[in-house]
This record gives structure tokens, C-alpha cells and sequence, in this order.
């Protein structure tokens, strides 16, 4: 491996965008895209994937409540701890390097998913997977912001958007049709297998299209930093996701007050250590960029919402409806469709004109969605069919469209590009601390208002009565990120190619991130 400073002339040739950069080089950026992009759309299928397959595991494999809960939320909670490490990892080592090393280590806990011989083993997997998930998908964002330049992200972004709307709502929907195939009497274990070839594709071609890049200047592992983040998160997260089992124990309310103690003394360590070597963990400057800090805070809202609804929605059509994987995943498709065509308009067309306004627009948009279905769910109750729930979920999947592909977009817009993957760490992980929040919140705003010894009879009707229970909590939420968006820029960042990235990095080329050859 060459230096930058030997290799640079060459790595310039090689980088698309660059002066030297031609057709060769333009499809090949175009195919690292592709490749990034099925590496998080594999992700994202697989956090929902798994909802619409709870009942097959529960009968067939006899998990408890608390295993179910625990195949979700231990997913939600390795990959929330880990997602600022891995980014920082691609930082130091390349994120191609982790990328690979990530996609790989997803696609052999994959299999070890999908040959789970108990619920614990699964458990167990599913850990496995998002840590691996935790080095996968930081590199995905970092891969782009260094890959592109300024002026082509917002089309990029505008894509990764339609990619998060599709994978939020195909997951369920593909879950459905591979536990009812039930494929060589497999069962629910498909939705984890399928996982294996899109891996190793993946894998060969990102070897061979993704160009390597890392920060332009040398970074340590900030071991302790690792230890506080993860420390203060599994504080937070493992009382909320066993809270309910538990009868909230006082020591869950002792561990999450501790965790803001645990977070006081990270924020402290790492100013310590920024000052003396410049290589925190966290990179604490990013929050003095306004457009990050803000949208870091509708990102964490965000996920809450979002935790909530899609368990709760599964649980309300198969357990209260009494609906089948396949219709409830059938139900989700204009959800999907109206997701992912609202993200892409809303980056190309709406942004560069009304900027935040569309933002604010999307969350209320997707507020009066949640209180129409509340609507519809109380007039119809049980009888309620799938067709009348499309307009409310495409009301609300053009709400979320709104928000998810321009949010990304103005948290990364000022971000310096060496600290593109710390960035990328902090915006999924505070994702997945707020989903993982959300997850918790279900215990009390959805199992709290059902009671624990229900006849048959009464099941459906507790469910539905839940549900729209949860939906007001949702609706709420949705309202809090409307006002938090006000901190957000009015307008989108004007990049002006050559001149903001070299101010903001103190790169003589900006388009030039390090390339490793």
C-alpha cells in the first residue's frame, strides 16, 4: 500500500469527478453506488423483515415474549453501540476495508440466523449481526460523501431516500412472502438466508468497484470513548427493552438516570482528548455545525416515532385483525410506493425551492396520516379492510418521503469530509437509540393499555383499542419534530464546488478525498 503523498497523482486519475476522472471512472462510482446502496437497503430490510415473521417463530420454535423481544431489540442495541466505533474505524483503516469486513460478518450471522437450532442461538445471531451492521452501514454514507462531489449529493441522497422508504415497508412485505412459500418446509428462516447471496455478490463486487478512502489525516482508536458510548447506551437501552418483562424495577430507573452520567463523562473525556491528540471518538465540532446538531435532533425524535409505529402496526393486523403475513405485508405496498416517490421529489424539486418548509410539511403530513388512521381504525374496528387503509398510508408515506432523503442530506452538507464517518456513526446511531426508545415506549403507550388474561373473543378488540392508543403517542411526536425542524437551516447549503468543501476540510482539492492504492 503507497502513501498518499507517492500515490496522489495516480488516485486523482482514479477518482470520479476529478479533473482526470472519465467514462471509466464515472461507471465505476455509479457501480460502488449500487453496491453501498444494496448493503443498506439489505439492512433495512432486515430490521422490519423480522416483525412479520413473530408469529412463525413463536409457533414453530416456541420463543417466549422476552426472546421475540430481544431477536428485535438486541439487533437495535449492538448495532446502536457500535455504529459510532465502526464509523470511526472506517476512518482510520479505510471504509472500503470495513465495508467488506462488515458485509461479510452480516452475511455469516445471517446464516447463523437462519440455522438457529433455539430461540437463544437466534438471539444470539441477531447480536452478532448488528454489530456487524454497526460496521457496515457508517461506511455506506462515508463511501458517498467521499465518493461524490458536492454539487451530485443531493441526487445521491435523493436515492439513498427512496432506498430507506423501500427497505422500511418491502421488509415486511418480502418477510411475508417467504414465511408463507414456507420454502423447503424452512418456515420463517428464509428472511434471514436470503440474506447470503445478496451478501456475496455484494461482497465480490465491492471489492473490485468501491475505491478506498480514509481520513486525510492519521486517527487513533479512542478505546475509552468506546467504552463510555457503549457503557452509557446499554444503560439507556436494556432497562426500556426488558422494563415491561421485569415489572420496572427500580434498578432500570437507577441505570438510565446513570446513563446521562455515563454521557456527562464521555462528553468530558472526549474534549480531553480532542485537545491532546486529535483523535476523539466523538467528534464534538461537529455539533458547533448547526444544520448537523439540529438535524441530529430530529433524526433521534424521528426514530422514536418510527420505532413505535411499524411494531405496533404489525402487531394490530396479524394478533388483532387476525390478518396473515402475506395481506398485512400486502397492506404495507402503498406505504412503500408513496415513501419513495415523495423522497425523491422532495430532494430534486421541493428542497432547492421551499427548503425546511418541506421537512415541516412531511411531519405534519405524516401526523394527519397517523390521526386519520386512528380515524378509520376506530370507525371500522374489526371489519376494517386493506383498502382502506391505503389513503392514510400513503398520506403518511408521502409525509416520511418528505423527510427522510432531504434530512440526510442537510445533517452531512457541512460536515468536514474527515470526520465523514464519525458523522456517519453519530446519524445512524442516535437513529437506532431512537427506535430502540420507541421500542420501549411500546410496553407502556401499546402492551400497557392490554390486559394480561384476554379471551379469544377479547384479543382483537384490546388490540385495535392499543393501537390507536400507540398511533396518539406517534401523532404527538410527529408534532414535537415539526417544532424541533424550526432549528434546522431555512435553506439547503449552497456548495459551491472548489471553494466550501477546501474551507470547511482544508483540503487544497476538495473533490479529492484520500484514496488508498
Amino acid at each position: 500500500m503507497t502513501s498518499s503523498t507517492e500515490s496522489s497523482a495516480t488516485e486523482t486519475s482514479d477518482l470520479p469527478g476529478g479533473p482526470a476522472a472519465g467514462t471509466a471512472a464515472d461507471r465505476r462510482r455509479w457501480f460502488a453506488l449500487a453496491i453501498v446502496m444494496t448493503a443498506a437497503f439489505m439492512d433495512l430490510v432486515d430490521v422490519t423483515i423480522v416483525n412479520i415473521a413473530i408469529p412463525s417463530i413463536q409457533r414453530h420454535e416456541g420463543a417466549t415474549f422476552s426472546q421475540i423481544q430481544w431477536i428485535t431489540a438486541g439487533y437495535a442495541l449492538a448495532f446502536a453501540a457500535g455504529l459510532i466505533t465502526g464509523g470511526r474505524l472506517g476512518d482510520i483503516h479505510g471504509r472500503k476495508r470495513l465495508f467488506l469486513l462488515g458485509i461479510a460478518g452480516f452475511t455469516f450471522a445471517s446464516a447463523l440466523c437462519g440455522f438457529a437450532v433455539n430461540p437463544e442461538m437466534l438471539v444470539a445471531s441477531r447480536i452478532l449481526q448488528g454489530a456487524m451492521a454497526a460496521m457496515m452501514v457508517p461506511q455506506v454514507l462515508s463511501i458517498v460523501h467521499a465518493t461524490f462531489p458536492a454539487h451530485e449529493r443531493g441526487k445521491v441522497f435523493g436515492l439513498f431516500g427512496a432506498i430507506v422508504g423501500l427497505g422500511a415497508v418491502s421488509g415486511p412485505l418480502l418477510g411475508a412472502l417467504l414465511t408463507e412459500w414456507n420454502l423447503f418446509g424452512l418456515e420463517w428462516r428464509p428472511i434471514f438466508l436470503i440474506n447470503l447471496p445478496v451478501g456475496i455478490v455484494a461482497l465480490i463486487l465491492g471489492r473490485r468497484f468501491i475505491s478506498e478512502s480514509k481520513a486525510p489525516r492519521a486517527l487513533k482508536l479512542d478505546l475509552v470513548g468506546v467504552a463510555l458510548v457503549t457503557l452509557a447506551l446499554l444503560m439507556l437501552l436494556y432497562p426500556l427493552t426488558r422494563g415491561r418483562e421485569l415489572g420496572w424495577p427500580l434498578w432500570g430507573y437507577l441505570s438510565m438516570a446513570g446513563s446521562a452520567l455515563v454521557f456527562a463523562a464521555l462528553v468530558a473525556f472526549e474534549k480531553r482528548k480532542a485537545a491532546r491528540d486529535g483523535s476523539p471518538l466523538v467528534e464534538l465540532s461537529l455539533f458547533k455545525v448547526k444544520s448537523f446538531a439540529a438535524g441530529i435532533a430530529v433524526q433521534t425524535v424521528f426514530g422514536i416515532a418510527l420505532g413505535i409505529f411499524f411494531l405496533v402496526w404489525t402487531l394490530y393486523m396479524q394478533e388483532g385483525l387476525g390478518w396473515t403475513a402475506l395481506r398485512a405485508g400486502l397492506t404495507g405496498v402503498p406505504f412503500s410506493i408513496a415513501v419513495s416517490a415523495a423522497a425523491g421529489m422532495s430532494v430534486q424539486l421541493l428542497v432547492p425551492r421551499f427548503g425546511r418548509k418541506v421537512l415541516q410539511a412531511g411531519a405534519l403530513l405524516m401526523a394527519f396520516g397517523v390521526l386519520l388512521y386512528i380515524w378509520e381504525s376506530d370507525r371500522y374496528g374489526m371489519d376494517i379492510a386493506s383498502w382502506q387503509m391505503a389513503l392514510p398510508l400513503v398520506v403518511m408515506g408521502a409525509g416520511m418521503g418528505f423527510i427522510v432523503a432531504p434530512l440526510t442530506d442537510a445533517v452531512l452538507s457541512d460536515v468536514p469530509r474527515e470526520h465523514a464517518g464519525s458523522a456517519s456513526g453519530l446519524i445512524n446511531t442516535v437513529q437506532q437509540m431512537g427506535n430502540a426508545l420507541g421500542l420501549g415506549l411500546v410496553s407502556v403507550v401499546f402492551f400497557g393499555e392490554i390486559g394480561d388474561h384476554l379471551t379469544r373473543s377479547q384479543v382483537g378488540p384490546a388490540f385495535v383499542n392499543a393501537f390507536q392508543h400507540a398511533l396518539g403517542w406517534v401523532a404527538g411526536v410527529l408534532v414535537v419534530i415539526f417544532l424541533v425542524m424550526f432549528a434546522l437551516p431555512k435553506k439547503p447549503a449552497q456548495h459551491v464546488e472548489g471553494v466550501e468543501d477546501a474551507v470547511v476540510t482544508g483540503e487544497t482539492d476538495p473533490k479529492q478525498p484520500e484514496l488508498v492504492g
